[in-house]
């Protein structure tokens, strides 16, 4: 196998380093005049007619914060333009909370949703790690409203989208939004040191274990509101970019990674082996129903109960969670073959995602490896791909944001060059 493509190289390293790199000046033209994100097109290019939402100018925020703690100041005003785009033309002042986005012509978009708000989230914790000006203020507004809003205490969940006044709150729960939050709690924690969040996180977590264990580790992902599952949700729209029907593999292994994290923290320390056996269970069945499964390379997006594929497009976010959590997995248990996936991961992704002519990594590919947009047409953003080449050179038990902090102020202070 190629060096380049074995966890922990120098070759490796490297390689990781320049996909970074030809990421971050791959979306150098995201920012609208005042902040909010443009969906980014097949070579970067601004598609202008398409709404600036509050998910993708948080990832935004989030990635260019990322570029930011790693040293870099040449596009210093990427995250700040992103941050002061949440704070102001994506805030509803008048309801409070962000609008899901704006229509080119800047009307608002209806309803408020919990996924796009644990984003913001995740975006003013790497703010505030960044010493980013506003990222203070955004994350207090953020966790306060997401905390009147979208937290319910008694389940130990989060509900899932309201209308945009905050006076009627839908039905259905999910668990898209619900993975998301743990994140961003997890990232408000190492933000802020605020463990309550950390808390929350795990009571988030165990719902999830339990319904994933009782279900042959395939993770139902819709429910009513008074969360009973609904494994026929969206039958009849299995390609949905948010709510596809059955299981979604990607999920299961993104999972596995935010329960070691969260396994990994001090709150957890006690019960860490049955966190830990939780999480491989999930990888493994998600990466044996997903991962070469119908005669060609690369993870399906969807499979029935019975883990049969459904939806044999291969997703781009799929593949750089894949990355991530072979990785961390290889960390916290030294297994071998953590480290052989992650080799035939990352050659996947040279062979066919990573587009080599006009960069970023390919959204969506077919089952023949070809590219497609029926469901993710352009590059929207680079949330996904930026952090599968920094998880897997970082300490898995903190949110990535913090880690890279950690590495650069030890290595500052050391004199060792930072890599």
């Amino acid at each position: 196998m190629n060096r380049k493509y074995q966890l922990g190289t120098e070759e490796n390293k490297d390689f990781l380093k320049r996909i970074r790199e030809g990421l971050f000046r791959f979306g150098e033209k995201y920012a609208s005049p005042q902040g909010s994100a443009y969906y980014l097109g097949d070579d970067g290019t601004p598609w202008k007619d398409r709404p600036r939402e509050t998910w993708i100018t948080s990832r935004m925020a989030h990635v260019y914060c990322l570029d930011e703690l790693l040293g870099n100041r040449q596009r210093e005003g990427l995250a700040d333009a992103a941050i002061q785009g949440l704070l102001r033309e994506l805030h509803d002042d008048k309801n409070g909370g962000w609008y899901t986005g704006l229509t080119s012509q800047g009307v608002p978009l209806p309803q408020k949703q919990c996924y796009a708000h644990a984003f913001v989230i995740l975006a003013a914790s790497s703010g505030l790690l960044a010493q980013k000006n506003g990222a203070e203020e955004l994350l207090q507004m953020a966790l306060d409203l997401y905390d009147l809003r979208f937290w319910d205490e008694e389940k130990g969940l989060s509900c899932d989208t309201w209308n945009t006044e905050f006076t009627i709150l839908e039905e259905y729960r999910g668990l898209n939004a619900n993975m998301h939050t743990v994140e961003a709690f997890l990232a408000a924690t190492d933000a802020t040191g605020k463990r309550e969040y950390t808390e929350r996180a795990g009571r988030i977590i165990d719902h999830v274990i339990g319904w994933a264990s009782g279900n042959q580790w395939r993770i139902p992902e819709h429910f009513t509101k008074s969360w009973t599952p609904q494994l026929q949700y969206n039958e009849s729209c299995p390609e949905d970019p948010f709510k596809p029907y059955g299981a979604t593999p990607g999920h299961g292994i993104e999972w596995a990674r935010l329960i070691i994290q969260w396994a990994s923290s001090a709150l957890a320390k006690k019960n860490r082996a049955s966190y830990m056996e939780a999480s491989q269970l999930l990888y493994h069945r998600a990466i044996s129903d997903a991962w070469n499964c119908d005669g060609a390379p690369g993870l399906v997006y969807t499979t029935d109960w019975d883990g049969r594929p459904i939806v044999h497009d291969r997703m781009h976010w799929t593949l750089a969670e894949a990355i991530n959590t072979s990785a961390v997995l290889y960390q916290a248990t030294g297994k071998a073959e953590y480290s052989r996936d992650y080799e035939s991961f990352m050659q996947y992704l040279d062979t066919f995602v990573l587009d080599h002519e006009k960069g970023s990594w390919f959204h969506q590919l077919n089952k023949d490896n070809q590219v497609v947009k029926t469901v993710w047409p352009g590059k929207p953003d680079l949330y996904h791909a930026v952090q599968a080449t920094l998880i897997p050179c970082y300490r898995f038990d903190l949110s990535i944001a913090a880690a890279v902090k950690e590495k650069m102020v030890t290595c500052n202070l050391s004199g060792k060059m930072i890599q």
